[in-house]
């Protein structure tokens, strides 16, 4: 296959892996790599030696393009971020930030940069950032995703830019990739689908039951992590989304998971608690909802706990339906994809 995308990175299939915390680790990113499409590490669990050790042990089991993303709303990222210029990483994925500093430090060795945005205005901000290419992330994605769907978000992305866009959201097999390319996409980012491969680091419990689930068997809503955030439904999930007494998040659990946080970070946590509140009440009040939603997260992912944990999937968990390697999985696509574009070629002759 070859696309704006394939080109940009040097890969086989338009397909790139999204930055999932807990699962998104380097064993991952090498077989998405190796299976001809972009691995892409997720830091935000990681401090800065962790993040160095992971790039260095990608190294080792690829040598194949890799990328890596910064969250530059959650603490630690611009760190990390940091971390990721020095050890030029081809491809860095950023997001929730301005990202005009990583662009400009990583076109300096020749690395490009991908801006996650899920609207038009911020995806003609990251163009003028510097960006190579965008994300655009539509309302059916897992976690965050946009207020628009995918159908209608990527082509409006598409007539606002004039870089690749790369879509994500609702993406599961070769049809959604073929219907990507239709809309104007170069390629698309996948998070659940990939979640669900015999390389993932996905708890079994996990993939499972993401097997069981249903296009309609999510959550969404803005009180579980303090961001519009899906989830897969679970009477867990049911009860972590609640509005809380005011629609406050449980400022006790955060200040204990925050201790957590910080350890997690290497950093003091006079340091962060200090930081979190000298950034204003509204990001406070967030970075609550962040504690308390990573160690809910961390429990599904790491511990495959499904009485307390909380896993994010989006809606293609319900085009899922078998654990496959990630190279089956992506020469299943491709050919489905061609089936699909030859339907649409002999329909509309």
């Amino acid at each position: 296959m070859k696309t704006k995308m394939t080109e940009l990175f040097g890969i086989k299939y338009p397909i790139m892996l999204a930055g999932m915390s807990w699962i998104s680790i380097p064993e991952m990113v090498a077989a998405v790599s190796n299976a001809g499409g972009l691995g892409l590490l997720a830091t935000g669990p990681l401090n800065p030696v962790e993040t160095r050790a992971s790039i260095q042990k990608i190294r080792k089991l690829t040598d194949k393009p890799f990328g890596a993303n910064a969250t530059l709303l959650f603490p630690g990222a611009k760190e990390n971020a940091k971390v990721l210029l020095e050890e030029e990483v081809p491809v860095i994925n950023f997001s929730l930030g301005k990202g005009e500093w990583i662009a400009n430090a990583a076109h300096k060795y020749g690395g490009k940069v991908v801006a996650t945005v899920v609207n038009e205005r911020h995806g003609s901000a990251a163009q003028q950032q510097g960006a190579d290419a965008l994300v655009a992330t539509g309302y059916e994605a897992a976690a965050h995703g946009g207020d628009a769907t995918s159908l209608v978000l990527v082509p409006s992305i598409v007539d606002a830019v004039n870089i690749p866009v790369i879509a994500a959201g609702g993406f599961a097999d070769g049809r959604g990739l073929a219907a990507a390319l239709a809309l104007g996409a170069e390629g698309i980012s996948m998070g659940t689908r990939l979640m669900v491969t015999q390389e993932s680091g996905t708890h079994e419990n996990y993939k499972k039951l993401s097997l069981e689930k249903g296009v309609t068997d999510t959550i969404y809503g803005n009180y579980f992590d303090g961001l519009g955030c899906r989830s897969l439904k679970t009477p867990a999930a049911i009860k972590a989304y609640k509005k809380g007494f005011l629609g406050m998040p449980d400022f006790l659990a955060a200040l204990i998971n925050s201790r957590d946080i910080a350890k997690m970070m290497n950093l003091p946590y006079s340091k962060l608690f200090i930081g979190v509140l000298l950034s204003g009440v509204k990001n406070s009040v967030m970075m609550a909802y962040l504690a308390n939603a990573f160690k809910a997260i961390r429990l599904a992912t790491e511990k495959g706990d499904t009485k307390k944990g909380v896993l994010t999937v989006g809606q293609a968990t319900g085009l899922i339906h078998d654990i496959p390697t990630v190279s089956e999985l992506f020469e299943r696509m491709a050919q489905e994809a061609h089936e699909a574009q030859k339907r649409i070629s002999d329909a509309i002759e």
